[in-house]
């Protein structure tokens, strides 16, 4: 099994700048409904960390995803963001979903597995995304 990694920072109050500007359309570019709904009902108050997270998390998929391009010797295809979706298992755990050209790519590469964790502290929020891919190319 070959494993491709990819990792993202994101500056919360940065974020939070996006999201707040009403003329753009950074939030629907970026999260699905269900993420959107998902930070807001979330107990601290702060539904821009939650996001943060969500958005390091996609941010470090695309990056996963360019080192098993690499691998495989293949064009990464342009992925929206809205494709990659991060979601909480039935114990809380966060996972991923990959929908459209994500999904596509990801099956093209051979993605066996994907797995994501993310950390938030402060002004801060860490993702990191490993895919595992079948050993042989698809």
């Amino acid at each position: 099994m070959i494993v491709t990694v990819g990792t993202d920072l994101v500056h919360v109050p940065a974020l939070a700048e996006q999201l707040a500007d009403r003329a753009s359309a950074f939030a629907a570019k970026t999260f699905t409904e269900a993420e959107m709904a998902y930070a807001h009902g979330a107990s601290s108050g702060r539904p821009e960390r939650h996001l943060a997270a969500r958005f390091a998390a996609k941010e470090a998929t695309l990056k996963a995803f360019d080192h098993a391009a690499a691998l495989r010797r293949v064009e990464p295809p342009s992925i929206e963001l809205t494709s990659i979706e991060v979601l909480r298992d039935e114990r809380g755990r966060p996972s991923l979903a990959l929908h459209d050209a994500a999904a596509r790519f990801a099956e093209h590469l051979g993605v066996e597995r994907a797995q994501v964790s993310l950390s938030h502290d402060g002004d801060y929020a860490l993702a990191f995304v490993s895919l595992s891919l079948a050993k042989a190319a698809p």
